[in-house]
């Protein structure tokens, strides 16, 4: 039985749209594969990790019927890249196998039976649906995305903050060092909702956003959230636990701002980061009327210096910082322009978009 039949291009895509979440080695081996179901023309291919499955449906040509197996979702790509890619590819079932053809090619691969693959147990109760248009969640993920902590043993850091309430959707991530905060206006008012999203769904969700017009929608229960965007389903686990109260952590009313490009800015700490130790990764920063010079220096005894002319009045500080934790933010944002907001060299920065509210970015000093 031909299970389905199309150029290699859409095969691949489909499959790589939903294959990110695939571990090729896994304790498990039927979570390496993936779960191909067929009714009648429409095919639909399901992965799953246990915490996170991902589900889509494409109409392919193919032999009336319905089939149901998984085979393993990396070797069936890595072949079809191989492939050329207006290649008419065929999938045929064999005996308990699945027969790849394209071309004067044929690949036999070995299938796992469909009813052995441990599907997500949906959540029974989902909250009110809501949607954004997928350009803008894709924009919120990169604005807060780089401030996830990576393996804290505080898990609750590790992935992003949703919170929806009324008519707004805020994103936050912090790992104890910077905080990000980022957030946009819904179209319908819903009650209260907070949830944590795990890093490796935030990075997976990255990756399948796209720019093109279309809405993602989002339900969110006790400990799942659902997406479904671009003829795709996304379910995944949150992660359980209390987030810090990120509004405690955001600055009020520093009394020093400067606004500054935000290119000159970025390449002023990029130039200078050249000239920090790899382990130590601080820049000074000293602030008085009319100049930002930023400097750097090593174990080598190397040092740099830049210098900007800056609209400034306000007092003269000296602070110091990691000078990754600046550019990632910059190098994140697309504004010309950009707010520093300082109190005195011992408390934390705040960088902003004048007169713009959506964006916060706090950021610890380092000691120099």
């Amino acid at each position: 039985m031909i299970v389905l039949k199309a150029t290699q291009d859409k095969i691949l895509s489909v499959l790589q749209s939903v294959s990110g979440i695939v571990e090729r080695r896994h304790t498990l081996p039927i979570l390496a594969n993936v779960l191909i179901r067929k009714t009648g023309g429409s095919v639909q291919l399901t992965t799953s990790d246990l915490e996170i499955q991902i589900r889509t449906a494409a109409d392919f040509d193919g032999d009336a019927g319905n089939f149901t197996s998984t085979v393993g979702a990396r070797k069936l790509i890595d072949i079809l890249r191989t492939m050329p890619a207006d290649q008419t590819v065929s999938l045929e079932s064999s005996q308990n196998k699945l027969v790849l053809k394209g071309g004067k090619s044929r690949f036999t691969l070995q299938t796992l039976p469909a009813e052995d693959f441990p599907l997500v147990q949906e959540a029974a109760n989902f909250g009110p649906m809501f949607s954004v248009p997928q350009k803008t969640l894709k924009n919120l993920l990169g604005q807060v995305s780089f401030s996830m902590a990576v393996h804290d043993i505080r898990y609750y850091l590790n992935g992003i903050l949703f919170v929806a309430e009324g008519k707004q959707l805020s994103l936050v991530a912090t790992d104890g060092h910077r905080l990000a905060f980022a957030c946009a206006t819904l179209d319908v008012e819903v009650p209260r909702q907070e949830v944590i999203l795990p890093r490796k769904t935030v990075l997976e969700m990255q990756r399948l956003l796209s720019d093109a017009e279309g809405a993602i929608e989002m339900q969110f229960a006790g400990n799942q959230a659902k997406f479904s965007f671009g003829g795709m389903e996304f379910v995944t686990k949150l992660v359980e636990g209390k987030f810090p109260d990120y509004n405690r952590v955001i600055p009020k009313n520093h009394k020093n701002g400067i606004v500054l490009g935000r290119a000159a800015l970025l390449a002023s700490l990029q130039r200078t980061a050249i000239l920090t130790s790899e382990k130590f990764k601080g820049v000074r920063l000293n602030i008085e009327p009319g100049t930002l010079r930023v400097a750097s220096n090593n174990a080598e005894q190397e040092e740099a210096v830049d210098e900007l002319s800056i609209d400034y009045a306000g007092d003269a500080i000296e602070i110091g910082f990691n000078v990754t934790y600046l550019i990632d933010a910059l190098a994140n944002m697309d504004q010309e322009m950009v707010k520093l907001e300082l109190a005195d060299s011992n408390s934390s920065a705040l960088l902003t978009i004048p007169e713009n509210d959506s964006f916060k970015y706090v950021v610890m000093p380092m000691r120099i």
